[in-house]
């Protein structure tokens, strides 16, 4: 988890325990968490987002393939027949 250790989570966690004190700590730790699961969902959404924007494009370059092989086969049918 970043390259943070055990011992060093501990003394920034009582290093936040001095500064802040121990009646405003749960307050600060629940608003921290309220924040992270908020970024976190945000983050989820446009990675989905992102996802969904790649699969459109790859289908419509698919439909475009197939669209582009139709006319020639259409082309090359029309020209047998004449």
């Amino acid at each position: 988890m970043f390259g943070i250790g055990f011992n060093e989570i501990l003394i920034i966690l009582l290093i936040a325990l001095i500064v802040i004190g121990p009646k405003k700590l749960p307050e600060i730790a629940k608003a921290l968490g309220k924040g992270y699961r908020e970024f976190r969902k945000s983050f989820e959404e446009f990675e989905k987002d992102l996802t969904i924007e790649e699969e459109n494009e790859k289908d419509e370059e698919k439909y475009n393939e197939i669209k582009v092989v139709g006319k020639k086969k259409d082309g090359e049918d029309k020209g047998e027949n004449k």
